[in-house]
């Protein structure tokens, strides 16, 4: 692609806010650079869209229309994108567009998922024209094989177990761990995954200079150093609160599932898991205490179609790994017992703990043929099972504890 063509995603990038569904069919349709002329001069784009790109245009000294119209995009796409890409490189950052080697094509789905009508969260899900990045790890790369771990900020001391367990888990199978940088389950996670020393990727809802919420900024700091921190916003900008919702968008699609440790009734995770299942990501909810008001979400997601229960690492990888990495199945501790056939388990029942019965009384109680319980019973007491007396059989000590 030209460099024109790359300026004008950045130069879009910085004048609309992220996912506008009309302005990505623009793009597709006419390209990067037609769609800045369109959009710059009011031609067959809404009211709504030139007027949200001018009120942030004439923030600008690029308000006057001077020379063609061509000749005017191609000035605010170069202006732009040269002082965004100054910018980047005075924080240590990095910006790709979809046109960059580094992109992460599954991004790219979030066109299929958006839905008509007034909701503009429900509308405006398409993919970013352009991503921040700060880190040492490729996107595509860091992305390829992830899952993204979210929940509630109210984290309670279950949720804050199980989030920091299953994150350890999965980067030390090689999984990148995904959030969003907040509070409670999310810093978890991210804490999670640095301990056992893989990658993971903070996904915010701000510009890349800000560090919110401040109480992470360790945490932020070492993602720096060895993950990711991504934005579709500029710096400066500040968070706000459909901007956590845009995002959660970005997070679903580009890991391979998302698991839900703890949520509340409205919790913005839940937003998270729902793009997860309209992207036909992996749906994965953590269980909770049904007395629990943090896993109240959890219980009414695990009641939607399409939605698996997750305990452990293991469930998750067979969830979003390769055709044949299964959890194995959880059994109880065995005992001693478990070897036995039925008819044998059948006249052990019957053996009374201390009052000893004869092998007619026992073979009446199990209900089996009295011939069979004194084939049986000799064989129970060589297995340490029952021990015989002059009265008959009675349990062993063993057997009764």
């Amino acid at each position: 692609m030209s460099t024109i063509d790359r300026a004008a995603r950045l130069a879009l990038a910085h004048l609309v806010e992220p996912g506008s569904r009309e302005l990505g069919m623009l793009v597709r349709a006419v390209g990067a650079p037609e769609a800045l002329v369109m959009v710059l001069h009011g031609h067959g784009v809404t009211e709504a869209l030139a007027g949200a790109v001018h009120a942030r245009l004439d923030a600008t000294l690029l308000d006057a229309r001077t020379g063609s119209a061509d000749a005017w995009a191609e000035r605010v796409a170069l202006t732009l994108a040269g002082e965004m890409t100054e910018r980047a490189g005075r924080l240590g950052a990095r910006m790709v567009t979809a046109v960059d080697e580094e992109w992460l094509t599954a991004l790219d789905d979030l066109t299929r998922v958006s839905r008509d009508g007034a909701d503009a969260l429900r509308r405006d899900t398409d993919p970013p024209l352009c991503l921040w990045l700060r880190g040492p790890v490729r996107l595509e790369e860091a992305l390829e094989r992830s899952v993204s771990v979210v929940g509630a900020r109210a984290i309670t001391h279950y949720g804050e177990f199980v989030a920091s367990e299953l994150a350890f888990g999965l980067a030390e199978r090689g999984w990148a761990v995904v959030s969003g940088g907040a509070l409670g389950v999310d810093v978890t996670a991210h804490r999670g995954a640095l301990a056992a020393g893989g990658v993971t990727c903070a996904v915010l809802a701000c510009g890349i200079d800000q560090v919110y919420p401040v109480s992470n900024a360790a945490v932020f700091e070492r993602i720096t150093e060895e993950g990711l921190l991504l934005t579709e916003w500029p710096p400066g900008t500040r968070p706000h609160k459909t901007r956590f919702l845009t995002r959660n968008r970005v997070i679903a699609a580009a890991t391979r599932g998302t698991v839900m440790v703890e949520a509340g009734s409205r919790s913005g995770a839940r937003n998270t898991l729902s793009y997860a299942r309209r992207l036909e990501r992996s749906a994965m909810v953590v269980p909770g205490p049904i007395t629990s008001a943090m896993s109240v979400g959890c219980h009414v997601e695990l009641r939607t179609p399409g939605t698996v229960l997750v305990t452990r690492v293991d469930e998750i990888v067979e969830e979003v790994g390769r055709l044949g990495e299964l959890a194995d199945p959880i059994h109880g501790d065995e005992r001693p017992e478990d070897a036995l056939d039925a008819t044998q388990a059948r006249v052990l029942d019957a053996v009374a703990p201390r009052a000893a019965r004869s092998a007619e009384e026992i073979a009446a109680i199990a209900g089996v043929a009295t011939r069979a319980a004194r084939r049986t019973l000799p064989v129970l007491e060589q297995h340490g099972f029952v021990v015989s007396t002059e009265a008959g059989y009675r349990l062993a000590p063993k057997a009764r504890s």
